[in-house]
Protein backbone atom coordinates (compact mmCIF):
# COMPACT_ATOMS: atom_id res chain seq x y z
CA UNK A 1 0.00 0.00 0.00
CA UNK A 2 1.72 3.33 -0.97
CA UNK A 3 2.44 5.76 1.89
CA UNK A 4 0.42 8.32 1.20
CA UNK A 5 -2.80 6.35 1.37
CA UNK A 6 -4.10 6.32 4.89
CA UNK A 7 -3.57 10.49 5.04
CA UNK A 8 -6.18 10.23 1.91
CA UNK A 9 -8.38 8.01 3.67
CA UNK A 10 -8.64 10.29 6.96
CA UNK A 11 -9.11 12.95 4.25
CA UNK A 12 -11.83 10.90 2.52
CA UNK A 13 -13.53 9.42 5.67
CA UNK A 14 -15.99 12.15 6.40
CA UNK A 15 -17.32 11.83 3.22
CA UNK A 16 -17.47 7.89 3.74
CA UNK A 17 -20.14 8.62 6.65
CA UNK A 18 -22.49 10.69 4.72
CA UNK A 19 -25.45 9.08 4.25
CA UNK A 20 -26.43 8.39 0.90
CA UNK A 21 -29.24 10.34 -1.11
CA UNK A 22 -32.73 9.15 -0.59
CA UNK A 23 -34.33 7.08 -3.69
CA UNK A 24 -37.56 9.63 -2.83
CA UNK A 25 -38.41 12.96 -1.27
CA UNK A 26 -39.11 12.48 2.30
CA UNK A 27 -42.40 13.57 4.10
CA UNK A 28 -40.76 16.60 5.06
CA UNK A 29 -40.02 17.53 1.57
CA UNK A 30 -44.46 17.73 0.53
CA UNK A 31 -44.14 21.64 0.94
CA UNK A 32 -41.15 22.04 -1.63
CA UNK A 33 -39.42 24.74 -2.10
CA UNK A 34 -41.69 28.00 -1.78
CA UNK A 35 -41.64 31.16 -3.92
CA UNK A 36 -40.10 33.66 -1.04
CA UNK A 37 -42.54 36.82 -0.26
CA UNK A 38 -41.84 40.48 0.51
CA UNK A 39 -42.05 42.46 3.90
CA UNK A 40 -44.64 45.06 4.13
CA UNK A 41 -43.76 48.25 6.14
CA UNK A 42 -42.47 47.89 9.66
CA UNK A 43 -41.38 44.27 9.34
CA UNK A 44 -44.59 42.84 8.70
CA UNK A 45 -45.35 40.07 6.37
CA UNK A 46 -46.20 40.90 2.90
CA UNK A 47 -47.33 39.26 -0.43
CA UNK A 48 -45.46 40.12 -3.51
CA UNK A 49 -48.24 40.20 -6.73
CA UNK A 50 -46.88 37.90 -9.34
CA UNK A 51 -48.40 39.66 -12.01
CA UNK A 52 -48.22 37.59 -15.09
CA UNK A 53 -46.37 35.02 -13.49
CA UNK A 54 -47.44 31.72 -11.96
CA UNK A 55 -47.82 31.15 -8.03
CA UNK A 56 -45.10 28.82 -7.49
CA UNK A 57 -41.41 30.01 -9.54
CA UNK A 58 -39.95 26.36 -10.81
CA UNK A 59 -36.62 25.43 -9.62
CA UNK A 60 -34.46 25.55 -12.57
CA UNK A 61 -31.64 23.37 -11.31
CA UNK A 62 -28.88 26.31 -11.85
CA UNK A 63 -29.99 28.28 -8.61
CA UNK A 64 -32.11 30.84 -10.63
CA UNK A 65 -35.71 31.08 -10.16
CA UNK A 66 -37.06 30.20 -13.38
CA UNK A 67 -33.87 31.95 -15.29
CA UNK A 68 -32.05 35.03 -14.34
CA UNK A 69 -33.61 38.49 -14.11
CA UNK A 70 -31.89 41.01 -16.25
CA UNK A 71 -29.12 43.57 -15.37
CA UNK A 72 -30.66 46.93 -13.57
CA UNK A 73 -34.05 45.56 -13.34
CA UNK A 74 -33.07 44.79 -9.40
CA UNK A 75 -31.64 46.16 -5.97
CA UNK A 76 -31.90 44.63 -2.58
CA UNK A 77 -33.84 46.78 -0.19
CA UNK A 78 -31.99 48.11 3.06
CA UNK A 79 -32.80 45.31 5.62
CA UNK A 80 -31.45 44.66 9.36
CA UNK A 81 -30.84 41.41 8.61
CA UNK A 82 -29.90 38.02 11.10
CA UNK A 83 -28.84 34.94 10.49
CA UNK A 84 -29.25 32.41 12.81
CA UNK A 85 -27.53 28.95 12.10
CA UNK A 86 -27.39 25.65 13.56
CA UNK A 87 -23.86 24.26 14.45
CA UNK A 88 -25.19 21.15 16.30
CA UNK A 89 -23.26 17.91 16.39
CA UNK A 90 -25.43 16.56 13.67
CA UNK A 91 -24.22 19.42 11.03
CA UNK A 92 -20.70 17.63 9.95
CA UNK A 93 -18.07 19.88 9.01
CA UNK A 94 -18.06 19.57 5.28
CA UNK A 95 -22.06 20.54 5.36
CA UNK A 96 -21.27 23.41 8.18
CA UNK A 97 -19.04 24.77 5.07
CA UNK A 98 -22.22 24.71 2.57
CA UNK A 99 -24.05 26.64 5.12
CA UNK A 100 -21.50 29.74 5.49
CA UNK A 101 -21.21 29.34 1.58
CA UNK A 102 -25.13 29.67 1.45
CA UNK A 103 -24.78 32.88 3.81
CA UNK A 104 -21.84 34.47 1.79
CA UNK A 105 -23.75 34.30 -1.58
CA UNK A 106 -26.94 35.56 -0.15
CA UNK A 107 -24.72 38.57 1.19
CA UNK A 108 -23.33 38.61 -2.13
CA UNK A 109 -26.72 39.46 -4.01
CA UNK A 110 -27.26 42.54 -1.42
CA UNK A 111 -26.12 46.06 -1.57
CA UNK A 112 -24.50 46.10 2.15
CA UNK A 113 -23.84 49.57 3.67
CA UNK A 114 -24.52 51.58 7.17
CA UNK A 115 -27.32 53.03 4.60
CA UNK A 116 -28.38 50.02 2.84
CA UNK A 117 -28.51 46.13 4.47
CA UNK A 118 -26.72 45.64 7.96
CA UNK A 119 -25.66 41.90 8.90
CA UNK A 120 -25.23 39.81 11.82
CA UNK A 121 -24.28 36.17 12.50
CA UNK A 122 -25.75 34.28 15.67
CA UNK A 123 -24.61 30.90 16.06
CA UNK A 124 -25.97 28.33 18.09
CA UNK A 125 -26.04 24.56 19.11
CA UNK A 126 -26.76 24.11 22.99
CA UNK A 127 -25.36 27.48 23.28
CA UNK A 128 -25.70 30.53 21.81
CA UNK A 129 -23.23 32.96 20.24
CA UNK A 130 -23.52 36.54 18.45
CA UNK A 131 -20.77 36.22 15.92
CA UNK A 132 -21.06 39.62 14.86
CA UNK A 133 -23.78 42.21 15.23
CA UNK A 134 -25.42 44.58 12.57
CA UNK A 135 -22.79 47.58 12.95
CA UNK A 136 -19.68 45.38 13.36
CA UNK A 137 -18.93 44.98 9.15
CA UNK A 138 -20.19 47.81 6.46
CA UNK A 139 -18.92 46.25 3.38
CA UNK A 140 -19.33 42.88 1.90
CA UNK A 141 -15.99 41.77 1.99
CA UNK A 142 -15.30 41.90 5.71
CA UNK A 143 -18.48 40.34 6.35
CA UNK A 144 -17.21 37.18 3.72
CA UNK A 145 -13.88 37.51 5.82
CA UNK A 146 -15.83 37.01 9.36
CA UNK A 147 -18.46 34.43 8.26
CA UNK A 148 -15.62 32.46 6.53
CA UNK A 149 -14.13 32.72 10.48
CA UNK A 150 -16.93 30.93 12.31
CA UNK A 151 -16.56 27.62 13.67
CA UNK A 152 -19.55 25.12 14.47
CA UNK A 153 -20.37 24.54 18.59
CA UNK A 154 -21.34 20.67 18.27
CA UNK A 155 -23.84 20.09 20.56
CA UNK A 156 -27.58 20.70 21.20
CA UNK A 157 -29.76 21.95 19.19
CA UNK A 158 -31.58 25.15 21.44
CA UNK A 159 -33.40 27.14 18.36
CA UNK A 160 -35.72 28.81 20.66
CA UNK A 161 -32.58 30.09 22.95
CA UNK A 162 -31.35 31.19 19.95
CA UNK A 163 -34.27 32.88 18.85
CA UNK A 164 -34.59 34.96 22.22
CA UNK A 165 -30.57 36.12 21.72
CA UNK A 166 -31.51 37.38 18.28
CA UNK A 167 -34.34 39.12 19.70
CA UNK A 168 -32.64 40.48 22.55
CA UNK A 169 -29.07 40.94 21.84
CA UNK A 170 -28.75 41.50 18.04
CA UNK A 171 -31.90 42.79 17.02
CA UNK A 172 -31.15 46.28 19.21
CA UNK A 173 -30.46 49.57 18.42
CA UNK A 174 -27.14 49.86 20.78
CA UNK A 175 -25.86 46.74 18.29
CA UNK A 176 -26.76 48.54 15.03
CA UNK A 177 -30.19 48.12 14.25
CA UNK A 178 -32.37 50.90 12.81
CA UNK A 179 -35.47 52.47 14.88
CA UNK A 180 -38.99 52.03 13.68
CA UNK A 181 -38.75 55.80 12.20
CA UNK A 182 -36.45 54.01 9.50
CA UNK A 183 -38.93 51.83 8.76
CA UNK A 184 -36.27 49.51 7.73
CA UNK A 185 -37.84 45.61 8.01
CA UNK A 186 -35.99 43.37 10.07
CA UNK A 187 -35.25 39.80 9.04
CA UNK A 188 -34.08 36.45 10.81
CA UNK A 189 -33.17 33.69 8.47
CA UNK A 190 -32.96 30.83 10.32
CA UNK A 191 -30.59 27.51 9.47
CA UNK A 192 -31.17 23.77 10.96
CA UNK A 193 -31.11 20.56 10.44
CA UNK A 194 -32.91 18.89 13.61
CA UNK A 195 -35.99 18.99 16.12
CA UNK A 196 -35.39 21.78 18.09
CA UNK A 197 -34.80 20.70 22.21
CA UNK A 198 -36.55 23.92 23.80
CA UNK A 199 -39.90 25.55 22.78
CA UNK A 200 -39.85 27.38 20.07
CA UNK A 201 -43.57 28.56 19.58
CA UNK A 202 -43.59 31.21 21.87
CA UNK A 203 -40.12 32.61 21.21
CA UNK A 204 -40.85 32.56 17.85
CA UNK A 205 -44.66 34.56 18.24
CA UNK A 206 -43.02 37.34 20.58
CA UNK A 207 -40.12 37.68 17.84
CA UNK A 208 -42.84 38.26 15.05
CA UNK A 209 -44.99 40.50 17.54
CA UNK A 210 -41.32 42.46 17.94
CA UNK A 211 -41.72 43.10 14.12
CA UNK A 212 -39.31 40.67 13.21
CA UNK A 213 -39.95 38.48 9.75
CA UNK A 214 -38.49 35.08 10.15
CA UNK A 215 -37.64 32.28 7.59
CA UNK A 216 -37.54 28.91 8.51
CA UNK A 217 -34.68 26.36 6.31
CA UNK A 218 -35.12 23.17 7.03
CA UNK A 219 -32.18 20.20 5.69
CA UNK A 220 -32.66 16.65 5.99
CA UNK A 221 -33.70 15.61 8.89
CA UNK A 222 -35.20 18.91 9.93
CA UNK A 223 -39.10 18.45 11.72
CA UNK A 224 -41.56 20.51 9.27
CA UNK A 225 -43.98 20.98 12.26
CA UNK A 226 -40.79 22.85 14.11
CA UNK A 227 -39.86 25.12 11.08
CA UNK A 228 -43.69 26.06 10.69
CA UNK A 229 -43.96 27.35 14.11
CA UNK A 230 -41.17 29.49 13.79
CA UNK A 231 -41.77 30.71 10.75
CA UNK A 232 -43.70 33.85 9.83
CA UNK A 233 -47.44 33.86 7.86
CA UNK A 234 -48.01 33.36 4.88
CA UNK A 235 -45.88 29.66 5.52
CA UNK A 236 -45.68 28.96 1.92
CA UNK A 237 -43.16 31.94 1.48
CA UNK A 238 -41.55 31.67 4.56
CA UNK A 239 -40.93 27.75 4.84
CA UNK A 240 -38.11 25.94 2.67
CA UNK A 241 -36.97 22.39 2.57
CA UNK A 242 -34.03 20.81 0.59
CA UNK A 243 -32.97 17.31 1.04
CA UNK A 244 -28.84 17.97 2.07
CA UNK A 245 -27.00 21.00 2.25
CA UNK A 246 -25.38 20.03 -0.78
CA UNK A 247 -27.77 22.41 -2.79
CA UNK A 248 -28.85 24.62 0.32
CA UNK A 249 -26.57 27.52 -1.53
CA UNK A 250 -28.87 27.01 -4.52
CA UNK A 251 -31.93 28.59 -2.32
CA UNK A 252 -29.27 32.32 -2.06
CA UNK A 253 -31.46 33.00 -5.58
CA UNK A 254 -34.46 33.10 -4.06
CA UNK A 255 -33.90 34.82 -1.23
CA UNK A 256 -32.15 37.77 -3.68
CA UNK A 257 -35.51 37.65 -5.44
CA UNK A 258 -37.42 37.95 -2.11
CA UNK A 259 -35.07 41.06 -1.14
CA UNK A 260 -34.79 42.53 -3.84
CA UNK A 261 -36.85 46.09 -5.03
CA UNK A 262 -38.15 44.80 -8.38
CA UNK A 263 -38.06 48.07 -11.37
CA UNK A 264 -41.50 47.13 -12.56
CA UNK A 265 -41.23 50.16 -15.05
CA UNK A 266 -38.14 47.79 -16.48
CA UNK A 267 -39.81 44.73 -15.97
CA UNK A 268 -42.60 45.62 -17.62
CA UNK A 269 -45.48 44.94 -15.24
CA UNK A 270 -46.37 48.74 -14.39
CA UNK A 271 -49.14 48.96 -16.23
CA UNK A 272 -48.54 52.86 -17.25
CA UNK A 273 -50.03 53.86 -20.81
CA UNK A 274 -47.85 56.03 -21.95
CA UNK A 275 -44.70 56.81 -19.59
CA UNK A 276 -43.44 54.48 -16.54
CA UNK A 277 -40.82 56.79 -14.08
CA UNK A 278 -38.58 54.49 -11.68
CA UNK A 279 -38.64 56.21 -8.18
CA UNK A 280 -36.18 53.84 -6.67
CA UNK A 281 -36.20 50.98 -4.11
CA UNK A 282 -39.29 49.52 -6.55
CA UNK A 283 -41.57 52.36 -6.55
CA UNK A 284 -43.10 54.21 -10.03
CA UNK A 285 -45.00 56.44 -11.06
CA UNK A 286 -46.97 57.36 -14.22
CA UNK A 287 -46.56 60.22 -16.65
CA UNK A 288 -48.23 60.69 -19.81
CA UNK A 289 -46.81 61.68 -23.48
CA UNK A 290 -47.15 66.13 -24.40
CA UNK A 291 -50.18 66.95 -24.71
CA UNK A 292 -52.00 64.22 -22.90
CA UNK A 293 -53.00 64.88 -18.43
CA UNK A 294 -53.07 61.72 -16.02
CA UNK A 295 -56.40 60.46 -15.21
CA UNK A 296 -57.26 59.58 -11.40
CA UNK A 297 -56.62 56.08 -11.71
CA UNK A 298 -52.93 57.11 -11.91
CA UNK A 299 -52.07 54.90 -15.23
CA UNK A 300 -53.83 55.87 -18.09
CA UNK A 301 -54.03 59.22 -20.22
CA UNK A 302 -56.25 61.54 -21.59
CA UNK A 303 -55.77 63.98 -24.56
CA UNK A 304 -55.55 67.72 -23.01
CA UNK A 305 -57.94 69.81 -25.20
CA UNK A 306 -55.98 73.14 -25.12
CA UNK A 307 -58.31 74.81 -27.34
CA UNK A 308 -60.99 74.74 -24.90
CA UNK A 309 -58.83 75.65 -21.93
CA UNK A 310 -57.76 78.98 -24.21
CA UNK A 311 -53.83 77.82 -23.33
CA UNK A 312 -53.20 77.28 -26.90
CA UNK A 313 -51.93 80.86 -27.49
CA UNK A 314 -53.11 81.06 -31.20
CA UNK A 315 -53.93 84.37 -32.54
CA UNK A 316 -57.09 83.34 -34.62
CA UNK A 317 -57.94 79.67 -34.98
CA UNK A 318 -57.01 77.00 -32.45
CA UNK A 319 -57.68 72.98 -34.20
CA UNK A 320 -57.25 70.03 -31.64
CA UNK A 321 -55.87 67.25 -33.64
CA UNK A 322 -56.12 63.60 -33.07
CA UNK A 323 -52.82 63.12 -31.27
CA UNK A 324 -53.91 64.95 -28.41
CA UNK A 325 -52.02 68.30 -29.55
CA UNK A 326 -53.22 70.77 -31.46
CA UNK A 327 -52.30 73.39 -34.57
CA UNK A 328 -53.16 77.08 -35.28
CA UNK A 329 -54.86 78.41 -38.53
CA UNK A 330 -56.04 81.97 -39.48
CA UNK A 331 -58.86 83.44 -40.38
CA UNK A 332 -59.81 83.87 -44.34
CA UNK A 333 -57.02 86.73 -45.93
CA UNK A 334 -54.77 85.79 -43.10
CA UNK A 335 -51.24 83.81 -43.62
CA UNK A 336 -50.22 81.78 -40.74
CA UNK A 337 -46.35 83.58 -39.47
CA UNK A 338 -43.38 81.38 -38.84
CA UNK A 339 -44.59 81.01 -35.01
CA UNK A 340 -46.95 78.95 -35.90
CA UNK A 341 -49.32 80.95 -33.56
CA UNK A 342 -49.82 84.51 -35.12
CA UNK A 343 -51.28 85.79 -38.26
CA UNK A 344 -50.39 87.89 -40.93
CA UNK A 345 -53.09 90.27 -43.36
CA UNK A 346 -52.74 88.98 -47.38
CA UNK A 347 -52.76 91.07 -49.94
CA UNK A 348 -55.14 88.78 -52.60
CA UNK A 349 -55.50 91.39 -54.61
CA UNK A 350 -51.47 91.49 -55.48
CA UNK A 351 -51.64 88.06 -55.52
CA UNK A 352 -53.76 87.75 -58.11
CA UNK A 353 -56.12 84.45 -56.54
CA UNK A 354 -58.99 87.31 -55.59
CA UNK A 355 -61.57 85.93 -58.08
CA UNK A 356 -62.77 89.72 -58.89
CA UNK A 357 -63.69 90.31 -62.71
CA UNK A 358 -62.71 94.03 -63.03
CA UNK A 359 -61.23 95.57 -60.02
CA UNK A 360 -60.14 94.19 -57.13
CA UNK A 361 -59.71 95.73 -53.82
CA UNK A 362 -58.10 95.33 -50.48
CA UNK A 363 -59.48 96.50 -47.38
CA UNK A 364 -57.31 97.35 -43.98
CA UNK A 365 -59.37 94.14 -41.91
CA UNK A 366 -56.34 91.94 -44.46
CA UNK A 367 -59.86 91.17 -46.81
CA UNK A 368 -61.09 92.36 -49.91
CA UNK A 369 -64.16 93.20 -52.23
CA UNK A 370 -64.57 93.98 -56.08
CA UNK A 371 -65.50 96.49 -58.23
CA UNK A 372 -66.70 97.40 -62.08
CA UNK A 373 -65.58 99.30 -64.49
CA UNK A 374 -67.69 102.22 -65.10
CA UNK A 375 -71.14 101.09 -66.77
CA UNK A 376 -71.35 97.64 -65.24
CA UNK A 377 -72.59 96.58 -61.75
CA UNK A 378 -71.27 93.99 -59.39
CA UNK A 379 -73.20 91.00 -59.56
CA UNK A 380 -74.97 89.12 -56.34
CA UNK A 381 -71.94 86.75 -56.88
CA UNK A 382 -69.82 90.25 -55.37
CA UNK A 383 -67.09 88.98 -58.26
CA UNK A 384 -68.91 89.23 -61.61
CA UNK A 385 -70.08 92.24 -63.46
CA UNK A 386 -73.06 92.80 -66.07
CA UNK A 387 -73.42 96.17 -68.41
CA UNK A 388 -75.12 99.14 -66.90
CA UNK A 389 -77.69 100.39 -69.24
CA UNK A 390 -77.89 104.06 -68.30
CA UNK A 391 -80.78 105.24 -70.69
CA UNK A 392 -82.84 102.62 -69.02
CA UNK A 393 -81.50 104.13 -65.59
CA UNK A 394 -82.47 107.61 -66.55
CA UNK A 395 -78.60 108.64 -65.48
CA UNK A 396 -77.71 109.78 -69.35
CA UNK A 397 -78.34 113.86 -68.98
CA UNK A 398 -79.81 113.87 -72.36
CA UNK A 399 -81.87 117.03 -73.05
CA UNK A 400 -84.29 114.87 -74.93
CA UNK A 401 -83.59 111.17 -76.39
CA UNK A 402 -80.95 109.03 -75.16
CA UNK A 403 -79.71 106.15 -77.35
CA UNK A 404 -78.04 102.89 -76.10
CA UNK A 405 -75.89 101.79 -77.76
CA UNK A 406 -75.24 98.62 -76.34
CA UNK A 407 -71.33 98.56 -74.92
CA UNK A 408 -72.02 100.32 -71.86
CA UNK A 409 -72.72 103.67 -73.78
CA UNK A 410 -75.13 106.07 -75.30
CA UNK A 411 -75.51 108.74 -77.22
CA UNK A 412 -78.00 111.70 -77.20
CA UNK A 413 -80.68 113.31 -79.87
CA UNK A 414 -83.04 115.64 -80.60
CA UNK A 415 -86.83 115.61 -81.02
CA UNK A 416 -88.25 116.37 -84.39
CA UNK A 417 -87.64 120.43 -85.19
CA UNK A 418 -84.68 120.54 -83.24
CA UNK A 419 -81.10 119.78 -83.62
CA UNK A 420 -78.26 118.83 -81.35
CA UNK A 421 -76.29 121.47 -80.45
CA UNK A 422 -72.33 121.02 -79.80
CA UNK A 423 -72.81 119.89 -75.88
CA UNK A 424 -73.97 116.88 -77.42
CA UNK A 425 -76.96 117.22 -75.00
CA UNK A 426 -78.77 119.69 -75.40
CA UNK A 427 -81.05 120.62 -78.56
CA UNK A 428 -82.32 124.12 -79.99
CA UNK A 429 -85.42 124.59 -82.44
CA UNK A 430 -84.83 124.89 -86.64
CA UNK A 431 -87.44 127.49 -85.90
CA UNK A 432 -84.43 129.72 -85.39
CA UNK A 433 -83.62 130.36 -89.22
CA UNK A 434 -87.08 132.36 -89.29
CA UNK A 435 -85.71 134.46 -87.21
CA UNK A 436 -83.01 135.61 -89.68
CA UNK A 437 -85.30 136.52 -92.41
CA UNK A 438 -86.67 139.35 -90.43
CA UNK A 439 -83.71 140.83 -89.40
CA UNK A 440 -82.62 141.13 -93.02
CA UNK A 441 -84.14 144.00 -95.97
CA UNK A 442 -86.41 141.23 -98.08
CA UNK A 443 -85.89 143.24 -101.62
CA UNK A 444 -82.11 143.48 -101.24
CA UNK A 445 -80.14 141.32 -103.54
CA UNK A 446 -77.75 140.77 -101.21
CA UNK A 447 -80.21 140.37 -98.22
CA UNK A 448 -81.80 137.05 -100.59
CA UNK A 449 -78.81 135.91 -101.00
CA UNK A 450 -77.14 135.71 -97.61
CA UNK A 451 -80.71 134.35 -97.08
CA UNK A 452 -80.54 131.61 -99.28
CA UNK A 453 -77.29 130.85 -98.66
CA UNK A 454 -78.74 130.32 -94.92
CA UNK A 455 -81.69 128.50 -95.40
CA UNK A 456 -79.17 125.58 -97.79
CA UNK A 457 -77.11 126.02 -94.81
CA UNK A 458 -79.74 125.17 -92.09
CA UNK A 459 -81.53 122.62 -94.39
CA UNK A 460 -77.85 120.70 -95.38
CA UNK A 461 -77.70 120.62 -91.40
CA UNK A 462 -81.07 119.53 -91.14
CA UNK A 463 -80.78 116.84 -93.87
CA UNK A 464 -77.39 115.29 -92.61
CA UNK A 465 -78.95 115.05 -88.95
CA UNK A 466 -82.18 113.35 -90.44
CA UNK A 467 -79.90 111.04 -92.28
CA UNK A 468 -77.83 110.25 -88.86
CA UNK A 469 -80.82 110.08 -86.78
CA UNK A 470 -82.28 107.17 -89.36
CA UNK A 471 -78.98 105.69 -89.50
CA UNK A 472 -78.88 105.08 -85.54
CA UNK A 473 -82.48 103.94 -85.79
CA UNK A 474 -82.27 101.23 -88.16
CA UNK A 475 -78.89 100.25 -86.22
CA UNK A 476 -80.76 100.01 -83.11
CA UNK A 477 -83.80 98.11 -84.63
CA UNK A 478 -81.16 95.66 -85.81
CA UNK A 479 -79.64 95.35 -82.81
CA UNK A 480 -82.36 94.62 -80.93
CA UNK A 481 -83.70 92.22 -83.16
CA UNK A 482 -80.93 90.38 -83.30
CA UNK A 483 -80.44 90.38 -79.56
Amino acid sequence: MPRHLPGLLLLLWPLLLLPPPPAAPSPMARPGLRRLGTRGPGGSPGRRPALGAPASVPYSGTGQPGGVRGAGVCKSRPLDLVFIIDSSRSVRPLEFTKVKTFVSKIIDTLDIGPADTRVAVVNYASTVKIEFHLQTHSDKQSLKRAVARITPLSTGTMSGLAIQTAMDEAFTVETGARGPSSNIPKVAIIVTDGRPQDQVNEVAERARASGIELYAVGVDRADMESLKMMASEPLDEHVFYVETYGVIEKLSSRFQETFCALDTCALGTHQCQHVCISDGEGRHHCECSQGYSLNADKKTCSAIDKCARNTHGCEHICVNDRTGSYHCECYEGYTLNEDEKTCSAQDQCALGTHGCQHICVNDRAGSHHCECYEGYTLNEDKKTCSVLNQCALGSHDCQHICVYDGSASYHCDCDTGYTLNEDKKTCSAIEEARRLISTEDACACEATLAFQDKVNSYLQRLNSKLDDILEKLQANEYGQVHR
